[in-house]
């Protein structure tokens, strides 16, 4: 079976049936373990006390916030060479739920930053770059909706997503590219010395696997819902021409 047989909408409909609901029980089920283990049940930081349980909501949303968007680049590059409609429409759909993540990362990253940096926000490389990325969100929604025809508005959104990409990469390596700067390395490292502590490390991959999940369900019931309205938009203009 081909990998491109999923691009027709048929096909893909009667696939991610079966595939929504058990994402979103299992999604539950881990952001929730997560949630309870690392809260609850891991210890106070030396250094940060409490407030470095943040981390099991912060760096998950943040996580996604940029792989959205590079998945909103494969898939708008899928549009822009193959002109699969799925593929516009999955990135489409990802979108708003990047956002939410975004706000999300922006919003816990200043809940965690005001008592180790003493302030809420700080120009820092990547924090300005992510912020650069949220705007970019904002305005890819934006296009599609200001936009009538859906091929043209995927195009120009398409376009627009390879621009982002760079901010994307920005928001994830800046602490790589510059020295400077107030935020931290990454938490999750092949470096040994760098990586969280086990005790801290395992309920925040329970958190990362749940927010995936919890993508995957959200951007295929997302989709689905834009393949029936471009197909209800197809009707009601045949029926306007007949």
């Amino acid at each position: 079976m081909s990998f491109w047989e999923y691009a027709n909408p048929r096909r893909f409909m009667a696939v991610t049936d079966r595939v929504v609901g058990p994402s979103f029980v299992l999604a539950g089920v881990l952001i929730t373990t997560g949630l309870i283990w690392g809260f609850f049940f891991t210890p106070d930081d030396f250094r940060q006390g409490s407030t470095v349980k943040i981390i099991y909501l912060h760096v998950p949303s943040a996580m996604m916030a940029i792989n959205i968007w590079i998945m909103m680049l494969v898939t708008s590059l899928v549009w822009l060479i193959r002109r699969h409609h799925v593929s516009a429409l999955a990135a489409k759909a990802a979108a708003p739920i990047g956002v939410t993540m975004t706000l999300i990362a922006l919003f816990t990253g200043a809940v965690w930053g005001q008592p180790m940096w003493g302030t809420y926000w700080a120009w820092d490389p990547r924090l300005t770059s992510f912020l650069i990325l949220f705007l970019f969100y904002l305005g890819y929604m934006a296009l599609w909706a200001a936009i009538e025809d859906p091929d043209t508005a995927a195009d120009l959104t398409s376009i627009l997503c390879l621009v982002g990409s760079v901010f994307a990469l920005l928001s994830r390596y800046a602490v790589n590219f510059w020295n400077q700067g107030l935020h931290q390395g990454a938490s999750l490292s092949l470096d040994k010395e760098e990586n969280i502590s086990d005790v801290f490390w395992f309920p925040l991959l329970a958190c990362i696997a749940g927010f995936i999940l919890l993508f995957i369900a959200l951007v295929l019931l997302r989709t689905r819902t834009e393949i029936r309205a471009r197909r209800l938009h197809a009707i009601t203009l045949r029926e306007r021409s007949a």
